[in-house]
C-alpha cells in the first residue's frame, strides 16, 4: 500500500503536467496564428484569435501580450467603424437594400428617419418627405460596450435603453446594418438569441 500511493501521486501530477503543457501548445499555436494575421492586417481575425490566447491562460506572458494587442486593435477597429460611420444615414428598413424593392420603401411612412453621427453622438430624426421638415426624436452620446462576453470586442455600442447594438458596413461603407446582440440589465448583459431586431441604413 505505501508503494501505491506515491505512484497514484505520480500518476496525477504527470497527468496534470501533461494537461499543462497541451494548454500552452494550443495557446501558442492560436498566438502565432494571431500574430500572421495581424501581420496580413486582418485585424478582425487578429483580435478574436488574441481574445481566446488571452482567455486561455491570462497570467503567463504571452497571455499578458494578448491583452495588450486586443486593446490595441480594439481602438484601431473602432476607429475605422467612426470613421465610416460619421455623417447622414437614412432608414432603409430591416431587410438588406438589395431585397427592399424603392416602392416598398416609397409605402411605409410619410417619413424618413434619419440617423446622424458625431464623433460622440447619435441623433435620430423624422424627416418629412414633402415638406422636408425635420423633426428631432432622440440623441444618444456614442458609449461602445466593453463588457466581457460581448459577440464583439469592439463594434457594439450601448443605448440609453440599455440595448445593445453591432454594427457593421458593406464593402462600399455606404450601407449600414445595425442590429441588438444583447441588452443591459441590472444583472448584467443578456444576450438576444432570437428575433433580434435589424436596421439597414443608406449614406446619404
Amino acid at each position: 500500500m505505501k508503494k501505491i500511493f506515491p505512484l497514484i501521486v505520480f500518476l496525477i501530477t504527470l497527468q496534470c503536467f501533461a494537461q499543462t503543457n497541451q494548454k500552452d501548445a494550443f495557446q501558442k499555436s492560436k498566438y502565432d496564428l494571431a500574430v500572421s494575421y495581424y501581420k496580413k492586417a486582418d485585424f478582425v481575425k487578429a483580435i478574436d484569435l488574441f481574445s481566446l490566447v488571452a482567455k486561455i491562460k491570462p497570467e503567463n506572458g504571452i497571455g499578458q501580450e494578448a491583452i495588450k494587442k486586443v486593446d490595441t486593435l480594439r481602438e484601431v477597429l473602432r476607429k475605422e467603424i467612426l470613421d465610416n460611420a460619421i455623417g447622414t444615414w437614412k432608414k432603409s428598413g430591416n431587410r438588406p437594400v438589395w431585397a427592399t424593392t424603392s416602392e416598398n420603401r416609397n409605402q411605409q411612412s410619410d417619413f424618413d428617419e434619419i440617423v446622424e453621427i458625431t464623433e460622440s453622438e447619435i441623433v435620430f430624426y423624422n424627416v418629412n418627405k414633402k415638406t422636408k421638415e425635420k423633426k428631432l426624436l432622440k440623441k444618444e452620446d456614442l458609449i461602445y460596450n466593453d463588457a466581457n462576453g460581448a459577440a464583439s470586442l469592439f463594434s457594439e455600442i450601448i443605448l440609453s435603453d440599455g440595448t445593445i447594438w453591432n454594427c457593421s458596413f458593406n464593402d462600399k461603407a455606404d450601407v449600414l446594418h445595425v442590429i441588438n446582440v444583447a441588452v443591459k440589465t441590472e444583472n448584467g448583459i443578456e444576450k438576444v438569441k432570437i428575433d433580434n431586431e435589424e436596421n439597414y441604413y443608406v449614406k446619404m
